[in-house]
């Protein structure tokens, strides 16, 4: 561990790392955010009611929705909306599996992963994975997976055509030009509980449409996780 602390203080030195929030240079043992920004991220506290927040209400209804939570409140133009931009369009995916690493170890204690067999990440469209060479959710999830030993399933459900951006359309908009975005392939076998991850949940059009293939299946559980959510 010691070798480990002097080859990042080295590194920090050539090349140093700066928090995605206010730019200030990260110490040693800080990753993505200072402590300063860490602590004051607007955290949802979803996790500590599952089954009964302004998220989870979203999707009643709608999906067989058993746990729904977001790590921090995602608006428009703010600091979180630069950690988004930083994972998603700056060639960042560290930002989300770091991300997904802090989220799950404040999660875990609450008991939001139990029961839980595997996670899938929303997938991504064949030409912005080429083009942005990685898949945000992916990424998430991996940190999380990374805590909580849950195994990432990425062949569950697959994206069946590319689609307009959503980010300028309205939210019955967004339903209708996500509504046959995915297919299912396959569950694994033993699973009946799924967790589905998303980089942020606005009108929860998009995640909706990927539990609602998965659900095809009958029998099945899902839950719904994102680093972001956009208040009504």
């Amino acid at each position: 561990m010691k070798w480990i602390s002097i080859w990042r203080r080295l590194l920090d030195f050539i090349s140093p790392r700066t928090c995605v929030i206010c730019g200030r240079r990260l110490s040693a043992t800080e990753e993505v955010l200072c402590m300063k920004c860490h602590f004051h991220l607007p955290r949802t506290g979803f996790w500590l009611d599952p089954y009964d927040n302004e998220m989870a209400k979203s999707f009643w209804h709608l999906i067989p929705i058993e746990r729904a939570a977001a790590y921090f409140y995602y608006e428009a133009h703010s600091d979180t909306a630069n950690m988004i931009y930083q994972l998603k369009y700056k060639d960042h995916p560290e930002v989300g599996v770091i991300l997904g690493r802090m989220l799950a170890k404040e999660m875990q204690g609450a008991g939001f992963f139990d029961g839980i067999d595997g996670i899938v990440p929303v997938p991504l469209a064949k030409k912005r994975l080429r083009q942005r060479g990685y898949n945000q959710s992916d990424a998430i999830a991996q940190g999380i997976s990374e805590i909580t030993g849950l195994p990432v399933l990425t062949d569950v459900v697959r994206r069946v055509d590319f689609v307009e951006s959503q980010t300028k359309k309205s939210r019955w908009s967004r339903a209708e030009n996500v509504e046959q975005m995915f297919a299912l392939n396959q569950i694994p076998a033993g699973a009946k509980h799924l967790l589905v991850i998303d980089d942020v949940v606005t009108t929860g059009a998009t995640v909706t449409a990927c539990a609602k293939q998965i659900a095809l299946n009958g029998g099945i559980k899902i839950s719904v996780l994102a680093l972001g959510y956009t208040k009504r």
